[in-house]
């Protein structure tokens, strides 16, 4: 029986939220092209197509959204801003 070293995305959402990385959009379009994945064999072949062009589209939207955040995005080292804002989510936050 071959191993699947895949998260589902049920699996991936519990470890994004265990994490706070839910809200990150680059973490939505992975757990969305996941959830897309998994449903590909019960989807007609052209919705499968049509969803899949609509999530590239929302992906290049993003843009080069690294830019300047490539430690919080690729090695998942948080830097805070130099400008002092509180962290959403917190008693500070309005």
């Amino acid at each position: 029986m071959p191993i699947n070293p895949q998260p589902s995305s049920e699996q991936l959402a519990r470890f994004m939220e265990q994490r706070g990385d839910i809200h990150k959009p680059w973490n939505l379009q992975i757990l969305r092209l996941q959830k897309l994945k998994e449903a590909k064999n019960t989807m007609d072949p052209l919705e499968y197509i049509a969803k899949l062009q609509e999530a590239h589209a929302d992906l290049m939207r993003l843009g080069k959204f690294w830019k300047g955040r490539e430690a919080e995005v690729f090695e998942g080292v948080y830097v805070p801003s130099e400008l002092i804002e509180p962290l959403p989510g917190s008693p500070d936050d309005r």
